[in-house]
This record gives C-alpha cells, structure tokens and sequence, in this order.
C-alpha cells in the first residue's frame, strides 16, 4: 500500500535518496537562516522589539541546516548537489514571495511594509514546514537515527508559527490588517504552486534514484496534482488565517541546541 510512511521509510532507509533528502532540507534552511539574520540587522526603528525574535528565527533555521548536514555525517554521507527544480526557497525568491534578496543585502533599513511582507510569507512557509514535520514526527519519532532530530525541529517550526501568528495579528490591530490580508492570500497561492512544482522534481529525483516503476511513479505524481487541486479552491485557507497562539512569545524563550 502506497502510504506517507511508507514513501518517507522508502526514502530514509536507502542512502542516495536520504542524501539528497537532507541536502535539500539543509540547504532551504540554510537559506532561511541568511534571511533573517539579514532581516533582524534591518529591522526598522519603530519595530526594534522584533529584532531579537527574527534573529531567534534566523538562529534556529541555521541550526536545522547543521542537523541535516549532521545526519548525513552520522551515516558517513557527503551533502548532494540541490537540483534547481528542487529549490523551495530559492523559487519562492525568484517568483517575488518574500523580500528579495537585492534588498535584503542593501544596507537600507526596511519599512513597515517589508516586516508585512516577511511575516506574511513566514507565516505562509512555516504552515507547510509545520505541517510536514508533524508528519514526519507522526510516524518516525521513535526512530532511532532521526527521530530527536525530527522532534527538535517541529518543536521549532510550530514555535516560528506561532511567533508569525502573534506578531501579525499585533500589526492587524495596528491598523495594517487589510495589507496583511492581501499580502497573506498572494503568498499562500504562489506557494501552492511552487510547492505542487517542487514537489514533483523531488519525487521525480527520489523515484529514478529508487527505481520507482512507472506505474508508483505516476500515481504519486497524480495524489500531489490532487493536493494541489484542493489546495488552490479551497486549503490555501489555512494558510492565511489568524488566531492567537496558545503559547505567547514563542521566540522570546530560550533557544534548544542540537548536541
């Protein structure tokens, strides 16, 4: 039977494919890391109280970055080359979600608008990468080789979404909520996208690496043209609501290493 667990357990249990599994997962994190470090230096005046939360976020990307690159090494694995097509956040970037990173190397304080733009694209990104380490903490937790890895970072991912949820639902009240809003539902429908995109590449790498008939490979190909399906009428909703969190002031605690 043709289940999450059993494509996750496949491409875990078989070291080219969990190599180029982690040497995508470090490299967007890596990335992420860039970002906000670049993000929390520009934060402007009025939002200096954000600076040291962006910089947590930042910090925390770049810890997940070495814990895949720390993965591949337990198993005596170098990093692959990332195929372009498997990119996730390089083509957010280069389809205009999230700040660019021309402005982002300016040393140009940003404005208001931009911390919108940040949090609302966070926001959007941190939904699916919550939501994909929920998954992955579901089923392979008690694996011995990456289930504190996995534990570590969904507790990370679910902390950076609450943090998106809290502070912009401060700039709501603010009186930025309808930038917010439009901001939110472009994000959401160009992820969805690049998301559906990104992942056929990386199903289409992991099935020629594992030798996938043409038969499982088609099917897969079809439940993540149906994902997308739904997604584009009606579960990009999701992704661009608002609630308080439960936890407040997710980034303002104590960061958790990684021995």
């Amino acid at each position: 039977m043709l289940s999450a667990r059993s494509l996750f357990q496949e491409i875990l249990d078989d070291d080219e494919s969990f190599r180029l599994f982690c040497s995508i997962a470090a490299g967007g994190e890596s990335q992420g890391g860039w970002e906000n470090a670049r993000i929390a230096a520009l934060v402007p005046p009025g939002e200096r109280g954000l600076a040291p939360k962006i910089a947590r976020h930042g910090a925390d990307e770049d810890k997940h970055g070495r814990i895949f690159r720390a993965l591949l090494k337990q198993r005596g694995l170098a990093p692959a080359p990332v195929p372009p097509e498997t990119d996730y956040t390089a083509l957010l970037e280069r389809h205009g979600i999230g700040l660019a990173h021309d402005r982002l190397r300016a040393d140009r304080p940003l404005g208001v608008p931009d911390i919108v733009t940040y949090l609302a694209h966070s926001r959007v990104t941190e939904q699916r990468a919550s939501e994909q380490m929920d998954l992955l903490r579901r089923h392979f937790v008690d694996r011995p080789d990456v289930g504190r890895a996995v534990r570590m970072i969904s507790d990370d991912e679910d902390s950076h979404l609450a943090y998106c949820h809290e502070e912009l639902l401060r700039l709501a009240a603010a009186g930025h909520g309808r930038a917010i809003q439009r901001t939110l539902r472009a994000c959401a429908l160009a992820e969805i996208r690049i998301y559906r995109d990104v992942s056929l590449a990386v199903m289409a790498h992991m099935g020629r690496i594992l030798g996938w008939p043409r038969a499982k490979a088609a099917l897969l190909a079809l439940g993540i043209h149906a994902v997308y399906a739904y997604e584009r009428v009606l579960g990009w909703r999701r992704m661009v609501s608002l609630r308080m969190p439960e936890h407040r002031n997710a980034l303002g605690r104590p960061a958790t290493e990684y021995p």
